[in-house]
């Protein structure tokens, strides 16, 4: 598909409307023309060249793969052994040489895109911009509407109570579904709903479990549930599939505002506490053990061989991408 053709996607996406304030809180978290924006940039940086060329999922398809078999892109010659099939010989080489050998070529196979949105509730909280959540729909969008040209196959997962997985699609369909998914409306979880919510472990576990080996997975959260017993499973996704892990937060979580007595909410607790944030020691110690999490939530990844990027919700998005594929 040509980039020509992606300039009318968005308005399919979701009719034109008008929201009032009262139903701002219901509303998608981006709008049709946020959508045509996303996709201009896209095209403009060209993000699609960027996708990763060598395919470890093994289904067919027209891109080149990392495995060696039937194909039409030539990789070597080696010698014939037991059991290959004469079809395969290269007769050349083995005039010249007077020993068999065969011809062995690059395999062509389907790319397949996960994306994981975190909608959990350290999620739904913004004070710059944006949500964070909203902001991880945007990033999202950015890689499936990249992705999109090449014909990918574009599935996804929304980690929220009673949250869903989207089988990949091919192309358009996939990307606009999961786009469609992504930018739903969210507004804050009630206290029961949250307790209702599973384990990192548990949703990393499930998403081993569905994925073929091979498989480009994007995670987009904050990360706020991950804990050092998650990384086993963490590991494991690592080494099966193509992991690139994109961290959502927000300038408040690292540096206090000083916006005097506040009454805070613990998701993870259920409790109410007032913090002075009008007083700097308190800031500060805020500060550092944000700076200490963030360090041990970098080391974690890089443990396990995973580069751990961040974006704030008053970053430039795109610039984020532009980090990404120079790391990678």
């Amino acid at each position: 598909m040509k980039f020509s053709n992606l300039s009318s996607l968005a308005s399919r996406l979701f009719p034109a409307q008008t929201v009032t304030v009262a139903e701002q809180l219901h509303a998608p978290l981006l709008s049709d023309a946020d959508l045509a924006d996303i996709i201009q940039h896209v095209q403009a940086m060209d993000l699609a060249h960027h996708q990763p060329r060598d395919v470890h999922y093994r289904q067919a398809g027209n891109f080149r793969s990392i495995y060696l078999g039937r194909g039409l892109d030539f990789e070597e010659v080696r010698p014939y052994q037991r059991g290959d099939e004469m079809r395969d010989m290269d007769w050349r080489t083995t005039a010249r040489t007077g020993k068999p050998y065969l011809k062995v070529y690059r395999e062509e196979h389907q790319p397949a895109l996960h994306i994981v949105v975190d909608r959990g509730a350290s999620m739904r909280f913004g004070t710059r911009t944006q949500l964070k959540v909203t902001l991880a729909a945007r990033i999202a969008a950015v890689i499936a509407f990249a992705a999109m040209p090449e014909n990918t196959c574009i599935g996804g997962t929304l980690w929220q109570p009673g949250g869903f997985t989207l089988p990949c699609l091919n192309g358009e369909e996939g990307a606009t579904r999961l786009v469609r998914a992504a930018i739903e409306p969210c507004p804050p979880l009630q206290q029961d709903t949250q307790q209702e919510a599973r384990t990192f472990s548990e949703m990393l576990r499930e998403l081993d479990a569905l994925l073929p080996r091979g498989s480009r997975l994007v995670l987009i959260s904050d990360f706020a549930q991950l804990h050092e017993q998650d990384m086993p499973v963490l590991m494991r996704l690592a080494s099966h599939h193509d992991l690139l892990a994109l961290q959502v937060v927000d300038s408040a979580e690292e540096n206090l505002p000083n916006v005097g007595m506040m009454r805070f909410f613990d998701v993870a607790t259920g409790r109410l506490r007032w913090l002075d944030t009008g007083s700097q020691r308190v800031r500060a110690a805020f500060s550092r053990r944000a700076a200490a999490l963030h360090t041990q939530q970098r080391q974690m990844f890089e443990r396990i061989g995973v580069q751990l990027h961040r974006c704030a919700t008053d970053d430039d998005v795109y610039k984020l991408f532009l980090k990404v594929y120079e790391y990678e």
